[in-house]
């Protein structure tokens, strides 16, 4: 497997991807996540390519304060071989480079799976509660997450 950066011409490829490993959601678009990336640091966008294929990514981040990883994903057909790994690996390694101390990264309430594979990497649970605020919709707006929070309202409550 080949890691390089991210290039626009695999904009398609990584979409499918994510998709394929149930990374999107209604309230992002994928398309305008990757344009955005681009806009920012776009060296910290990588992917592992196999015989032309793009079979993994991640997406980083440094604001300066802290990393951050995203979109981590690798086919389904590639799993459980190393490559989530190597690219989580290779993304630490570049966001060191901007002289980050400390990567943060978010994963679903519930993943269980996930969770247990950044943890085999090192990562800890933070005891913080991550919040967030949409300050620019993409298409389906604030309503949409608005609903989601809705069919979990002791997501809330709890705070």
């Amino acid at each position: 497997m080949k890691i390089r950066t991210f290039k626009e011409a695999d904009t398609e490829r990584v979409v499918s991807l994510w998709e394929q490993c149930s990374l999107t959601v209604p309230w992002n678009n994928p398309r305008k996540d990757i344009k955005r990336k681009l806009d920012v640091q776009p060296d910290l966008f990588i992917v592992g390519e196999k015989d032309g294929s793009i079979i993994g990514s991640v997406m980083g981040g440094y604001d300066g304060h802290r990393g951050w990883l995203y979109y981590l994903a690798v086919h389904p057909d590639w799993q459980q071989q190393k490559i989530g790994p190597l690219l989580v690996n290779e993304a630490e390694s570049r966001i060191k480079k901007c002289g980050c101390p400390k990567i943060n990264l978010m994963v679903r309430t519930g993943n269980k799976k996930v969770m247990a594979f950044y943890r085999s990497l090192g990562y800890e649970v933070d005891e913080v509660v991550g919040l967030g605020k949409r300050i620019i919709a993409d298409e389906h707006g604030e309503s949409d997450i608005l609903n989601r929070w809705r069919q979990k309202p002791e997501i809330l409550e709890s705070l």
